[in-house]
């Protein structure tokens, strides 16, 4: 595979940081529940964010782990199949495409590609329940690394990326930059959950994100790339 083929980390970010939104739908609820647990007095603020950051390192953590794990296959095939990385990397880009499609509310589409992981998500979320309600930020952490293998196609779209770096570590690297992408968002939904609601059911802000990723998605395309040489 040429390094044409690899995502850049900025770019995994500017992905996270688009579908903001998204992720907003999927866990912005459990950000914003783990503030309200918490008993308003003196502190509460140091309490809060240690817990959202806690949630979120896990949840990071996650998609880094997912992201090794897939890696660890990819290299393997490839070595076998060297068009690998362009089936990746298609993959990738109609993702991407479909996830602005969701994200603009033009297509739904996307829920069918989130189904895949539906069996693991049923054996993980009984676990999250066990945690709740959250009193310290080390269950937050545990609570996030498991919020972090919830299905959900933006992540999906990434972790299609993520498989064609060249290393483990690569591909790890690039995950932790979109959930860092991820993060102002999460954060947000934790400190000003009125505000973020109010953001998530903007249209207009759907829509220009939307078009943003599907651009980005056409850009990723093998095709689009070669034209672009």
């Amino acid at each position: 595979m040429t390094p044409e083929l690899y995502l850049s980390y900025p770019s995994a970010f500017l992905i996270g940081l688009l579908g903001s939104t998204h992720c907003l739908a999927m866990c912005g609820g459990i950000s914003a529940s783990l503030s309200m647990a918490l008993p308003v007095g003196k502190g509460f603020r140091t309490r809060q964010s240690f817990l959202l950051l806690a949630y979120n390192v896990g949840r990071i953590a996650s998609y880094a782990l997912i992201a090794a794990l897939i890696a660890l296959l990819s290299t393997t095939a490839a070595n076998q199949w060297a068009q690998l990385g362009m089936v990746l990397r298609s993959v990738a880009g109609l993702l991407l495409i479909a996830m602005g499609l969701s994200m603009g509310q033009w297509w739904q589409g996307i829920r069918y590609v989130e189904r895949i992981g539906a069996p693991l998500w049923e054996r993980l979320s009984p676990l999250s329940r066990r945690i709740l309600p959250i009193h310290h930020s080390g269950q937050a952490l545990a609570l996030g690394a498991l919020w972090g293998w919830l299905p959900c196609g933006l992540v999906y779209s990434t972790l299609g990326w993520a498989a064609l770096q060249p290393t483990v570590g690569s591909a790890a690297l690039t995950m932790v930059f979109f959930g860092l992408g991820t993060l102002p968002s999460m954060l947000a939904a934790g400190y000003a959950a009125s505000w973020i609601n109010g953001l998530k059911s903007n249209q207009k802000f759907r829509k220009f994100t939307g078009a943003l990723l599907i651009l980005f998605g056409l850009w990723t395309l093998p095709l689009m790339a070669l034209m672009g040489h």
